[in-house]
């Protein structure tokens, strides 16, 4: 039974929209999927949860594509997410680690890298595609999509994403946050609720103390009513199939499908996301050879 859920909220009459969310299933299956060390499972969980709560705030059958692009050993973090709640992602190198940073904590800014870009590609069902780059401010991951929110989509906005790695590189919690101001938001309101982010203890720590994406934003607002809107499940799940496979492999053309029959008599496809492999005979690269230009 999947635990993962967000939740969508309001504050101080609607001016300022909140997101949590738990996402302790969601990061431990694509660990698991891309047999990840411990702290790439932090970058790409941080990431996945980021992209769960982005991907909350389409509709309909929207979907995003997140690449954090770093000059670090894991290289690029690659995600993408739907109104549903359905999350994937992978990392290049998954097989990175390193001992703790100054702080205690898995380090993050060293396996993803201080140069960079941060794009987020929304498919809004429109012809042209949204896009949006920036470069890496830190590393950190949530510092990077604050900056992003910021530059690109002119939101002020507050994003927490925490992930807790057990010493078997098992995931022990996951989940995060993103505030933002709305237009029309007082000056009074903004400067109350930099007051709280300031003093607000560390994603990890809540999540590590069982805090559910409710106590998050309750503790994160204080005294201040809180109005929940949504609440939705969210989790791990890939798009592919062989289908999707063949689609490509029809777009090599046709000699190069012959290629793959004359030299390995067949063909074998891999999904970056789930790592499922999916087998071609001679007989089906015959049939595609067919459908191709």
């Amino acid at each position: 039974m999947n635990k993962d859920y967000l939740i969508k909220a309001t504050a101080y009459d609607g001016m300022v929209r909140a997101y949590a969310i738990q996402s302790t299933e969601l990061v431990e299956e694509a660990r698991k999927k891309q047999d990840s060390w411990a702290t790439t499972t932090a970058a790409l969980g941080r990431t996945l949860t980021i992209t769960a709560l982005m991907s909350a705030m389409l509709k309909g059958d929207d979907k995003l594509t997140i690449k954090v692009e770093g000059d670090g050993p894991i290289g690029a973090i690659v995600t993408d997410g739907n109104a549903k709640g359905d999350v994937r992602g992978y990392v290049l190198n998954a097989h990175v680690d390193f001992e703790l940073n100054e702080q205690g904590k898995l380090d993050v800014r060293r396996a993803v890298g201080t140069n960079g870009t941060v794009s987020v590609i929304k498919d809004l069902g429109l012809k042209d595609y949204f896009t949006g780059q920036v470069p890496i401010v830190s590393g950190e991951i949530s510092e990077d999509f604050t900056y992003y929110f910021a530059t690109s989509e002119q939101i002020p906005s507050a994003v927490g994403a925490g992930v807790l790695v057990n010493p078997d590189h098992s995931v022990l919690a996951a989940g995060g946050f993103i505030i933002q101001v709305m237009p029309g938001a007082t000056d009074d309101v903004i400067t109350q609720l930099e007051k709280q982010l300031a003093s607000f203890p560390s994603i990890s720590i809540l999540i590590s103390e069982g805090a559910t994406p409710e106590e998050i934003l309750e503790r994160l607002f204080g005294d201040v009513k809180l109005n929940i809107h949504e609440k939705m499940p969210v989790q791990f799940k890939c798009t592919c199939s062989k289908e999707r496979f063949e689609r490509a492999i029809i777009s090599l053309g046709k000699e190069e499908i012959q290629s793959m029959i004359d030299e390995d008599h067949g063909a074998e496809t891999v999904c970056h996301f789930c790592n499922t492999t999916y087998y071609f005979t001679e007989e089906e690269l015959e049939a595609l050879v067919v459908q191709s230009k």
